[in-house]
């Protein structure tokens, strides 16, 4: 071995020995994450969950590993942010307007009703989340909350679909006849204001509820993952247009111990993995919805139908009154959302004036299909 084969080995040796000491780097460290869904592993959802894991075990040289674990597996849904809270589990997978029973201002992350009633669909709110304030909103909202949290926003998704239903509704009159699963907190709210008798329920149990009777139409998302549920297998009308979550986001959570233990190289892997995950989300998202809904329709002999025209206005209508309603109550819900209405005021007419030129490409398009 030369001498200068020596010198450069030596040099490497003091290097790895400097990072070790500068950011707790050991190359023998090994840590297991274990994070509960409110989910089965089946779920789509899940299946991005885990290639988010995959990415942080790979920018870790596999010393952060996470083991997912299906809904009901160690607390019940509803108890998985006080779990992490409290670590008897490390992590949790949910969509933050599940914890809208804490705080309000939960709805306008996980899911801003009626686009937070100022027009802002998914990719805008990414804008709103990653490049105007909103992430640091975020961060404060679990201060706000009370729990030992760190959050990481990593599935956006939307507009979700109305849903599905045993015949069809032509009418406000017709959906109101429904007992419909809806998400908890303000958007479920929104429709017991317009009549519609919502009940709340974890997305494992919808399709139960359906067989026994429990309740006879429901909503939980899009078509690839309403698929996976199996909702076809029981209703046959499906209703793309819904105005309850036109932007919806699913989580992770961290109790802040677990994730503070971690070395600095590590927390950033999850960072940059989680913001990796935005972006493979909407992907993932675009292409298994397509392929799902022409299933449906070809295969499955689900009718797709329009909504009624005064479904828009009601729900509207309604949710501009609740979001109203908790920003005069609470002073952190009219923080987040005037920090979205600051956003939106610049940011929407030219996001919407975009959009008509995707849209109108998209229809195009469409059309072509249609008289083939």
């Amino acid at each position: 071995m030369s001498r200068l084969t020596k010198l450069t080995k030596g040099a490497a040796a003091v290097a790895l020995l400097a990072a070790t000491a500068l950011f707790g780097v050991s190359a023998s460290a090994k840590t297991t994450i274990r994070v509960q869904s409110v989910i089965p592993n089946t779920a789509d959802e899940v299946v991005m969950l885990q290639d988010f894991a995959d990415d942080v075990k790979a920018l870790t040289d596999g010393e952060v590993e996470f083991e997912i674990l299906p809904a009901g597996a160690v607390v019940g849904v509803q108890e998985i942010l006080d779990a992490v809270d409290a670590g008897l589990i490390d992590g949790g997978f949910a969509w933050t307007h599940y914890w809208s029973g804490k705080h309000p201002a939960a709805m306008l992350f996980g899911s801003p009703v009626a686009g937070a009633g100022i027009g802002i669909d998914n990719i805008a709110f990414m804008s709103w989340f990653l490049n105007a304030g909103g992430k640091e909103l975020y961060d404060q909202l679990w201060k706000e909350m009370g729990v030992n949290v760190k959050g990481f926003m990593l599935q956006p998704v939307g507009p979700e679909a109305l849903g599905w239903f045993k015949e069809p509704i032509t009418t406000m009159d017709d959906f109101r006849k429904y007992r419909f699963r809806t998400p908890p907190g303000i958007p479920g709210q929104t429709y017991k204001d317009i009549g519609v008798a919502s009940v709340a329920m974890g997305g494992g149990d919808i399709l139960p509820a359906l067989e026994k009777g429990t309740i006879d139409a429901a909503e939980w998302c899009c078509p690839k993952p309403d698929s996976v549920f199996g909702f076809q297998k029981v209703l046959k009308h499906y209703y793309l247009q819904g105005l309850h979550q036109v932007v919806v986001n699913a989580d992770l959570y961290l109790n802040g111990d677990v994730f503070a233990e971690l070395t600095p190289l590590q927390q950033k892997a999850i960072e940059v993995a989680a913001n990796a995950s935005l972006m493979k989300a909407m992907a993932y998202r675009i292409n298994e919805n397509g392929k799902a809904l022409d299933k449906l329709i070809n295969e499955d002999g689900v009718q797709l139908h329009d909504t009624p025209a005064e479904y828009f206005t009601e729900y509207m209508a309604a949710a501009n009154a609740a979001l109203e309603k908790n920003a005069s109550e609470n002073a952190f819900f009219k923080e987040v959302w005037d920090s979205q209405k600051a956003f939106a005021r610049t940011a929407v007419p030219y996001w919407a004036q975009a959009q008509r030129t995707n849209a109108n490409l998209g229809a195009a398009y469409a059309d072509t299909l249609k008289k083939q």
